[in-house]
């Protein structure tokens, strides 16, 4: 299988990027990342998947 360019980012509302937690060519697969929101406050981010054909963004609550 080939690789793939690969982009997994955190943004906060105003899209500015808070913290890329991949960005690296991966194979096909299932993968984890973990994210340590330290310094950030409770609210609503968006975080992005990118790779060759494929964009998603989708939101996300942060309650500390």
């Amino acid at each position: 299988m080939e690789a793939t360019k690969v982009h997994l980012a955190v943004y906060d509302l105003l899209g500015r990027p808070v913290e890329v937690l991949v960005n690296e060519r991966l194979t096909p697969g299932v993968y984890e990342t973990r994210f340590e929101p330290k310094g950030l406050a409770s609210g609503v981010y968006l975080y992005r998947l990118t790779s060759d054909k494929f964009v998603q963004t989708k939101r996300m609550v942060l309650v500390k």
